[in-house]
Formats: C-alpha cells, structure tokens, sequence
C-alpha cells in the first residue's frame, strides 16, 4: 500500500488479469513501488485458472476453486479494478480505451489478455456450442449442463492436448452420473500432433477407455442445436458443443500499432513490445529471442521478470531478460484422478501423476487464497487516554461507514438556533433544507464520501447518486450541483488524469439526472474524498418524513448491505463477484424510482442511519409506528453470509445503541448497517402498493413491500 503522505507520481496500468499479471499484483502487494499508481482493467471479478479447467470439468474441483478473486487480490496490491474490456490502446496518446468510460492513461503498461478462438466463424457456433475461451463463461454453462437430466451428447471440436482433456473430463463427469450417451472428439486434422509417439499412443488408449469416438481429418460443415454436419454428409450427435481449436489473439492488438507476428505481440526478451512503455506476457506475446509454444508454465514464470521490469520502468533502472526453459513437464488430466505425464520422452501415467498435478495445481492457487490480512497500527507505548477505544477494532470503512455517528451528531447540533428567515422552511430530520423563493421552491442537500473504492469513475458515480438520494427522496427534480473533491497526493499530470476522470463521470451522472454540474472546489489531501452540493425544484408540496399514515405500506427500492460488504472487503473477507455487485448497486440512480414513487405520503434515502434508523426518522416525524418484515427485506448478495461471520462497518455500533432492546442477530444487525447510495424507503396508501411495487419491478428496481406504518409509537420486527 502507498504511504499516503507521498505523491503518486505515475500511473501502471494492467491490461488483462492473466496468470503473469495475477502474479504481478500478488507480488505488489508484498512490496509497492511507492509513487505509483497501480490499475487493473479486466471484464470480469475473476480469472479461471486454466489449469484446474480439465478437473473442474470432470467434477473434481468446484466453481470457487477455479477461479482467481482478482477483487480480493488488487484490494491486497493497492490497485484500482476496472471492470471493463479493453477494446484499443493509443501508443501515442498513452491511453487505454475501455467502452463506457473515459480513456484510462498510463505512463508503463503490460498486456496479458489471453488469446481467443476462431471457433465463432463455423457456421452456428455462436447459436449452437460454447467456445472453451473465455474459461468463465464456458465453466458456468458446463455446470449448468452437468448437473442437468436425461441422456447427454457430447462432442469437442479441436484435437489438441486441450481438446483431449476436454473431451475426457466431460464423458467422465456425465459417465459418473449415468448420463453419457456418446462423447466425440473431431479435428480436421490428426490429433495430438504436438506430442511424442509415446504420448500420443497412451491418450488414443484413453480416448477408448473412456468411449470417446475420434473423427480425425474430418470438415464440418454446420453446428446444429443438438448434431454437428460434416462436409461428407454424416451428423454427429451432440447436446453440447465446445471448441478447442482456432486459438488467435485478439482482433484490437492488431490495430494497436505494435509489433506482431501473426497477431501476437512481439516482446523481447524484457517482454517489452516495440514501444518501450508497453510490456506484454502470456499468451498474447511472442517471444521473439526464444520463440516457445502457448503454455501456462511460461506465463507463470515470467511473473517475476515482468515485476522487475515494470518497477525499472516506472524508475528508470536497468530491465532483466526472461529465459525460457527449453521444455517442460506437460501433465494432462485423463478424466478421471489420473494423470499423463511427458518430458524428455518419459511418460508416466495413473493416479499418482494425478496427486501431482493437483499439487502444483493446488499450491499454484494457495497463492491467491492465503493473502495476508490487512493489519490495524500499532499504538505507540506512550499515548492519551480513551485512544485505543477511539482507534477500535477494525480499520476506518468508507462511504457511509465512515460518517460520524447519529449520537454525536444530534448532541453538536441541538444547540443551534431555529431558521429566522421566512424562505426557509424547517425541515426536522430530513437532510435537505427546503428553500422558498416567490412561487419557486427548492431543495439543497451536501454529502461527500471517503473513498472505499479506488476507482475514481466508481466512486463519483457512487457519491453523486448518493448525494441526489436527499433530492430525489423529497420529491424533487434534480437542478444543479457543485462538486467538492479532496484527491491524494499527486504529480499535477496525474491530477489532471484524475480530474478529468471524475468531472466526466459526475457531468453524465448529474445530467442524466436532469441537472448540471456548475463548479466546484478541489484541494489535495491523505486520501480521495468526493462530494457533491445538490439543489433541485419542487413541482409540488415536497415529501418528507413527516405524513405517514398508519395502515400504510413500506416499499424500499435497493437491497441493503453495503456497510458490511465493504467493510468485509477491506479485511479481504468478501468475494470479488459480492463486492461487484453491491458497487453495481450502489451506482444504480434512483430518478425512476422517484418518479414512481411521488405520491408516497413520506419518503427518505436509506444512508448512513442503516433501514432501522431512517424508518426510526420517519416513525418519529409522523407520530406512528411501524411493523418491519425481516424476511421481506431484500439483502445484497453476500451480506447475509458475512454478518452471519460478525463482519460489521464502523458505524455499526452507532447505529445500534438506537435499538437496545432489539435482540442481537447476525442477518437482524443488517437492520443498522449503514449505507452508502442506498435506495428509497417509503410510505405508500396500501391500495396502491401494488400497483407501485409492480411499476418498480417492471423498471428494473429489486424493490420490496418489507413491512407497514402502525398506530402507536416504535419499530417491531417480525
């Protein structure tokens, strides 16, 4: 992790979250170069590994254990995710173009994307069959066909190595559960050319074993829903299709301006393209000083020169070469727990082959699992009083996480005097002030969030739909907004890097709102902070916490659990896919919703207070009660699981001295977690509940009726 109180001087940008780059972010972790800023930009949380794909396939492995939690991972090397796919790269500009975004800048980048296949251009592959890259998709709809019914088909169209341990893990997977009807393999060529004579006989021997049908120097003419067509008229059986064959790079390194072979990125052996400021490794490079084939091995053991010649470029030192050794130990899957292996001409083979694969394998993964916890300082020998109980327990959340809790903040604010002016009209507890100005009335809000993503495009968008949750809870139409920024350290290139990231981002944000942005304030500090002032016109008589009725219903239009998923990411605790997902969330605007929702009788944005406090708010604004669904309440993937471990946010605690008397539970206590950007809660005429629930729905909000406004006074929770 960066010391804060040194500038960011560069930015490293990681162009793919292959296994070189995954080796590279580990190592980062472990030791930083200070000054640089690290971004990784993949289309999705994860990154399979290759490696166990053969026995995930047979049924050896689960899901989880095939992937690499490239969230969890960049949170431990201090480095920014962007998940995206890169689509170009400007040499000259030294920008990466990411589709959605503004154009992400780099000072030093690596390429590590992995390579394709040409296997779409068969004619009803893309309707009909599932190409075996990328590993993601393919491993979730095999899952989702292994655990399926009746007889099953097969066929595998490539008869490499990869085509081989394909074709063999899948008649094992369906042979165990009595479903394998026929499995065949097909190639337009004779397979398994890259091995020796002795390799080749053994695997041809398992292929029959497992009664797998060869097809060598056979065409295909089309990809159907259940067969395939050979050019010679036969049809071969198949419910699922994949393809191991055809493997090229991807169409936008070609465009890229760099030096290539066959459309492979020529590196030396620094692993530096034809411009110096741009490293590749892995799959889509080509090792022009020691040409070597497509292999996992390689990737892997460029890690570490990739590492040092990254730091010497963001310094100015001298680079090392990556030698590749002249062969390797190929251990192929079998299908069952056995294994081949081959080097040298040896080739041994069975169960023991097998607990040696999957101990490389294994230890190749632990890598990743075992990452080290973020630790808490240390509190120097001599220090005040009440410092260790301020400090706490757990690192300090962002967002809404780290707001000061509703204790103190009451206490310090009690003691101002009432408005005196006539054009404002008192408000109590709800977070915007309302303004009147002749006919015209308007609403202002400010709120302003301690980054807990090191995105800056995630986080304006977070902190901007945030701040117009005060707008749109009252029923207002968002006008204008100032931006308030506080940016880490940085070289005046890089903060205009950062500048420009975020004003765009808040420009569409608040926009699309129906505002503008119309200035704002910046200045540096420790660490990023965004914030924005919002104003927006009232049509009609606001809403606000006061005006619930009893007998109303209760809608809330975001699933809750934040708080506690970004504490848990903080700690390393939380799945990548969790953290996605509730950032999705979070940057989901609610203008529709409000919309929806503008004859609720009163309304409030569900923030830092968590769901119990703001239902407390408007409980106490309109002299009612309320009886809470927990069942009913819609919670955010993951949130669940981590606060059945104790995973709590920092404001936690806060929020729960509002409630003693309710009874400590671990899904219950996600009643006080805060939130950040979360979604509306309001108070709704029964009759019309459903028909509003149903327009929320239709409109893409996971919204839910979780309880009803009662007679008499405090929250029961059933």
């Amino acid at each position: 992790m960066n010391d804060p109180h040194l500038p960011l001087t560069r930015d490293l940008v990681l162009i793919g979250g292959g296994h070189t780059h995954a080796l590279v972010l580990r190592k980062w972790g472990m030791m930083p170069m200070p000054g640089a800023r690290l971004t990784l930009i993949n289309p999705t949380s994860t990154a399979a590994y290759s490696g166990m794909l053969p026995g995930f396939v047979a049924g050896h492995y689960s899901r989880d254990e095939l992937d690499i939690d490239l969230v969890k991972l960049a949170r431990f090397a201090g480095a920014r995710v962007i998940l995206g796919t890169a689509t170009g790269i400007d040499i000259a500009a030294r920008q990466v173009l990411v589709p959605g975004r503004a154009p992400i800048a780099y000072d030093v980048a690596s390429i590590d994307v992995g390579i394709t296949c040409d296997m779409p251009d068969l004619a009803g592959f893309a309707c009909h069959a599932v190409p075996a890259k990328p590993l993601g998709i393919f491993a979730a709809k095999w899952d989702a066909f292994r655990h399926g019914d009746g007889p099953a088909h097969i066929a595998v169209i490539g008869g490499g190595v990869a085509g081989v341990e394909l074709v063999l893990a899948m008649a094992h997977a369906l042979r165990s559960r009595g479903r394998l009807a026929q499995a065949t393999l097909i190639d337009n060529a004779e397979v398994l050319t890259s091995l020796g004579s002795k390799a080749r006989a053994k695997l041809r021997i398992a292929l029959t074993e497992q009664s797998v049908t060869l097809l060598e120097n056979a065409e295909i003419a089309s990809i159907e829903a259940d067969h395939i067509r050979l050019k010679d008229g036969r049809e071969v059986l198949s419910d699922f299709t994949t393809g191991a064959a055809g493997a090229r790079p991807y169409d936008w390194l070609g465009r890229s301006g760099l030096a290539q072979s066959e459309g492979y990125l020529n590196v030396s052996a620094q692993l530096q393209t034809s411009d110096p400021a741009v490293f590749a490794a892995g799959d889509c490079a080509h090792l022009c000083h020691a040409p070597r084939p497509k292999a996992g091995v390689y990737a892997v053991r460029q890690a570490p020169v990739l590492y040092d010649n990254l730091q010497a470029a963001l310094s100015g030192g001298d680079l090392r070469a990556y030698k590749p050794q002249k062969d390797y130990l190929k251990l192929i899957s079998l299908g069952a727990k056995s294994a081949l292996a081959e080097r040298f001409g040896h080739t041994p083979s069975g169960p023991l082959m097998w607990r040696w694969k999957d101990h490389i394998d294994q230890t190749f993964m632990t890598r990743f699992r075992d990452l080290p916890a973020m630790e808490q300082p240390q509190l120097p020998s001599y220090h005040t009083l009440g410092m260790a109980e301020a400090l706490g327990d757990k690192p300090m959340c962002g967002g809404c996480g780290a707001k000061v809790g509703r204790t103190a903040l009451r206490a310090a604010l009690a003691p101002l005097p009432e408005a005196r002016r006539s054009d404002i009209t008192p408000l109590p507890g709800d977070d915007a002030a309302l303004l009147t100005m002749g006919t015209v009335k308007q609403v202002i809000s400010s709120d302003h969030l301690r980054a807990f993503c090191a995105d800056p495009v995630v986080m304006t968008r977070i902190a901007a739909v945030h701040a117009l949750g005060d707008i749109w809870a009252m029923g207002a139409q968002p006008q204008a907004a100032t931006a308030n920024l506080i940016l880490p350290r940085m070289s005046p290139e890089l903060q205009q890097r950062t500048l420009h990231e975020i004003m765009m981002t808040a420009s569409c944000v608040i926009r699309d709102a129906g505002g503008e942005i119309v200035g704002g304030h910046t200045s540096l500090g420790d660490e990023l902070t965004i914030g924005f002032t919002v104003t927006g016109l009232c049509s009609r008589a606001p809403i606000t916490l006061a005006g619930a009725n009893p007998g109303d219903l209760l809608i809330l239009t975001k699933p809750i659990g934040s708080g506690v998923i970004m504490a848990a990411e903080m700690a390393g605790l939380a799945k990548g896919a969790w953290v996605t997902a509730a950032l999705a969330q979070m940057c989901r605007p609610q203008a529709k919703a409000a919309e929806i929702l503008q004859q609720a009788h009163a309304m409030t944005d569900v923030t830092g207070f968590g769901l119990y406090g703001h239902l407390a708010g408007i409980c106490q604004a309109s002299a009612v009660g309320a009886d809470l669904k927990m069942a009913a309440v819609p919670l955010m993937i993951g949130a669940a699981q981590l606060a059945a471990q104790g995973v709590r946010s920092s404001l936690f605690g806060d929020n729960r001295a509002l409630a003693a008397e309710v009874p400590s539970s671990g899904v219950r206590d996600l009643l006080f977690d805060p939130q950040t950007a979360g979604g509306l809660l309001a108070a709704v005429d029964a009759k019309d509940a459903a028909g509003l629930l149903q327009a929320l729905q239709q409109a893409g909000e996971p919204a839910a009726i979780i309880g009803s406004v009662t007679h008499g006074t405090g929250i029961t929770i059933t």
